[in-house]
């Protein structure tokens, strides 16, 4: 990753800190930075997380009517380029994709979305396919638009989705290997749950190695709340924002689930929390110069995140100072615009994905 950070020095990630080792990407041309054009504005990504497709990204447009795109684009190592496979419809821009978490390739290639409903998608090299999808709405009349969702690590049956109605659902998949079937997954509601008093606008499962109970949502109330899947009669909330400004993103730390990043909508700010403390924020990350859009925690470290936003500015953190004040981050990258959405590659902790405008950039930090 190129560039200046806003302030302070240029640096690196220091594999040193990984709790876990990767071995290293070999690429020919050895280059740090990867671009795909699409014909229209991106707003979501997500990388794919199997072992033998560790280049794939899914990409989502953002079109401002009722017929939106889905694609699915892969770089080719030896020639530098993206391939991108012909985009499918897809109803309204996804506020969210992800890959199944599947690195084994043990079930099939799915790939889900989050808009009007929830969409779970199989993919092939035949064109893509909607196997099922997933709605909770009684009512025929009425569409509480998703938010997001999240696809649990520990248990890849288990998808929960937020809400503009207050709700937070986990469905549960069912997904069979049986050849010419001509649905093999299908899903259906675990529970639900009024997860907030106002919109929910994000939810994580926690990243605790088998733990497949406990997720996180924020919404609008400005607060971010705990839940036990194995109890959903009580919830805790472990934080609520000063001025009550709802809280749009979260994310879990990956290799210390003691740690959540949180932003609130129209801020500069990234809050980190530490379940043991509540209410009280251990960090705060404050050199955006722009509103945030987007954050991701390292794979591989429990002490770096990332995050991007309206400045054009994706900044990557060492937070193994805290509770001290951290000031500067360690690396920046300045992008051609706005930048949307930022993801950093499980696969290979090295690479990070970014998109702004139509542009999807790749970046070997």
């Amino acid at each position: 990753m190129s560039g200046t950070p806003a302030s302070g020095p240029v640096g690196t990630l220091n594999p040193q800190t990984a709790t876990s080792t990767i071995p290293p990407v070999s690429n020919p041309k050895n280059k740090e930075i990867y671009k795909y054009e699409a014909p229209w504005n991106i707003y979501s990504l997500n990388w794919s997380l199997r072992q033998d497709k560790r280049f794939r990204l899914a990409v989502g447009s953002f079109i401002e009517e009722y017929n939106n795109k889905i694609q699915i684009i892969t770089l080719d190592e030896e020639q530098g380029e993206f391939v991108a496979q012909p985009a499918f419809n897809h109803y309204y821009p996804a506020t969210k994709i992800m890959w199944m978490p599947d690195p084994k390739g043990n079930c099939p290639d799915l790939l889900a979305t989050s808009g009007d409903y929830l969409r779970i998608w199989k993919v092939s090299e035949n064109p893509t396919k909607l196997e099922c999808t997933l709605n909770n709405n009684q009512s025929t009349g009425f569409c509480a638009p998703l938010t997001s969702f999240d696809w649990n690590e520990a248990d890849p049956t288990i998808i929960g989705a937020s809400s503009v109605d207050t709700t937070c659902t986990i469905w549960g998949l069912e997904t069979q290997q049986a050849i010419g079937r001509t649905r093999n997954v299908n899903g259906h509601v675990k529970t639900q749950v009024i997860a907030h008093d106002k919109e929910v606008y994000d939810i994580a499962f926690s990243r605790a190695t088998g733990n497949r109970d406990i997720f996180a949502s924020v919404g609008a109330d400005g607060s971010v709340r705990l839940f036990d899947l194995r109890n959903l009669l009580t919830s805790t909330i472990i934080y609520e924002n000063r001025n009550r400004t709802p809280l749009l993103r979260l994310a879990w730390n990956r290799q210390d689930p003691n740690y959540i990043a949180t932003f609130a909508m129209d801020s500069k700010e990234v809050t980190i929390l530490d379940l043991r403390v509540l209410s009280t924020p251990m960090a705060t990350l404050d050199n955006h110069r722009g509103y945030l859009n987007g954050l991701a925690w390292a794979p591989h470290s429990s002490c770096h995140i990332c995050t991007a936003g309206e400045d054009c500015l994706a900044l990557i953190w060492d937070i193994q100072s805290m509770p001290r004040a951290i000031e500067d981050p360690i690396l920046a990258y300045t992008a051609a615009a706005e930048i949307n959405q930022i993801q950093w590659s499980a696969l290979q902790p090295d690479w990070i994905a970014i998109c702004y405008q139509n542009c999807l950039e790749i970046l070997r930090i």
